[in-house]
């Protein structure tokens, strides 16, 4: 089972985001047949076997193993990953376009870079899994509290300035066989999931 998988057909993205299957994928963390999850999701199984198989044609789930009981045999699934991301190809007529807009300080040209992102290395991974080849990636997450707005600017300048050095330094346009990488770099407010106190905003 993988970490994330990245959807990126249509079909299969409107597969998963129906309740019921996005119920059953979360309960096929851990291998399942169809009658030990009619239990759980209170379902006939009959019901849940035509969820499942709607799953395994997309790739959602996969089948783990067959156990005879009694006079049927019984079909013990897992999904493929215990995570899934809806990457903007299967929306690909109205994926976002960071190029139409490019504003540093919007928040929507933020989400569309992000959108970019999750495209672009779901292109990769799907495409080193077919080669099976790793995909050569690097990334930082962390926070950071600012004592006021003025300290975020001065932060955001200070952090732009560093990463233009940096891309002057190791950006070679000439260099034969080279190949070219992104490189996003973004900061926006924490997103708590507790209730958020009173008279504050984000």
């Amino acid at each position: 089972m993988l970490d994330v998988a990245v959807i990126e057909d249509p079909a299969a993205a409107e597969v998963s985001l129906d309740p019921i299957r996005a119920r059953l994928l979360a309960e096929l963390a851990e291998p399942a047949s169809a009658t030990t999850l009619a239990a759980k999701v209170g379902l006939p199984r009959q019901k849940v076997n035509y969820h499942l198989k709607a799953l395994e044609r997309h790739g959602l789930v996969e089948l783990i193993e067959e156990r005879r009981k009694g006079n049927v045999n019984e079909r013990i699934m897992q999904a493929t990953a215990a995570s899934y991301v809806i990457s903007p190809l299967a929306l690909a007529d109205v994926q976002p376009d960071p190029s139409r807009s490019p504003d540093q300080l919007s928040a929507r040209w933020l989400l569309a870079v992000a959108g970019r992102l999750v495209r672009d290395v779901g292109a990769l991974i799907t495409g080193g899994s077919k080669a099976r080849k790793r995909v050569a990636t690097f990334a930082i997450d962390g926070k950071i509290r600012f004592a006021s707005a003025a300290d975020r600017a001065a932060f955001a300048e200070e952090l732009a300035e560093a990463v233009t050095a940096l891309v002057g330094k190791y950006h070679d346009e000439t260099a034969e066989g080279g190949r070219d990488h992104r490189v996003v770099v973004a900061v926006h407010p924490s997103v708590s999931l507790e209730p958020a106190e009173p008279g504050r905003h984000l």
